[in-house]
């Protein structure tokens, strides 16, 4: 549930987070998104007042903690799509409509997920496919967010809750196989290093296979090894990309070239090789 953290509702960003087996959004973004308030903090502590604490309404939601505008995590009033919708009730906006209509429509496509999962697939499939990217390496991505969801599951049931120690332990898989961090080969891609943009988008096909590779062995390892708490994993998600990097040095040697590569889908709008 890592990969899509982010809604878009008329080019507003809406923050969401997985808990509890279901998605919370961001207060704060929808009534910025629905007011265009400068203020919405404000804004939200009026109706907090006005419409729970005045009428001793029970509190409809959660401090969770979701990534801000300087890539820090910071606990932010969430609530889940029940209670979105009676939220926005409280909120007199022209956009409140046309917003509910599309929140129901999100809703619907996550429930109709959840009985066929190839849905989820389909979706994320069309919006490759509407932003150019060859079929064949659509098909790569989409195997990779597959063997990546496998990765982190394996993770969360083994004692990794913080956001931070999944980037670490991203980070430990993807040094072992490409000798680089992940920031290192955005930069070498001309990609932001405070941008949200998914590495992954702008990888070679090579790049893609050695990364599932990694990640992949290294799911094994944890589960053969039972590997347990942060320390363990850690040591298991090196080795699963030791040996990644293994068949990525061999390739090197028989085709005499690297496969780490600055190709970059972004700005040279080339289709991947």
């Amino acid at each position: 549930m890592n990969e899509n953290k982010l809604i878009v509702f008329e080019n507003q960003n809406i923050r969401r987070t997985w808990h509890d087996k279901e998605w919370y959004f961001s207060i704060i973004d929808i009534i910025k998104t629905l007011t265009k308030s400068p203020t919405p903090r404000q804004y939200w502590g009026k109706i907090k007042n006005r419409d729970f604490k005045e009428l001793e309404l029970s509190p409809i939601w959660v401090q969770l903690k979701l990534e801000s505008s300087d890539n820090k995590l910071y606990l932010t009033d969430c609530a889940n799509t029940k209670n979105i919708f009676r939220i926005i009730q409280s909120i007199p906006s022209k956009r409140a409509e046309p917003f509910k209509q599309w929140f129901a429509q999100l809703a619907q496509e996550r429930i109709d997920e959840i009985e066929n999962p190839e849905l989820a697939q389909d979706r994320v499939k069309e919006y490759y496919e509407l932003k150019g990217y060859p079929k064949d390496w659509i098909n790569k991505r989409l195997r990779g967010i597959a063997i990546r969801q496998d990765l982190t599951t394996e993770w969360k049931e083994r004692g990794i809750e913080k956001h931070k120690d999944f980037a670490i332990l991203t980070n430990e898989i993807h040094k072992a196989t490409f000798d680089i961090p992940i920031q290192k080969h955005k930069s070498l891609k001309k990609l932001s290093k405070k941008s949200k943009i998914n590495l992954r988008d702008h990888m070679t096909d090579l790049e893609l296979i050695f990364s599932m590779l990694g990640e992949r062995a290294t799911t094994e390892i944890t589960r053969i090894k039972n590997s347990k708490g942060f320390t363990e994993l850690k040591k298991s998600s090196n080795k699963g990309g030791t040996i990644a990097k293994t068949a990525r040095v061999e390739l090197e040697k028989e085709t005499k070239q690297k496969v780490v590569s600055n190709d970059n889908y972004l700005n040279s709008k080339k289709k991947l090789k």
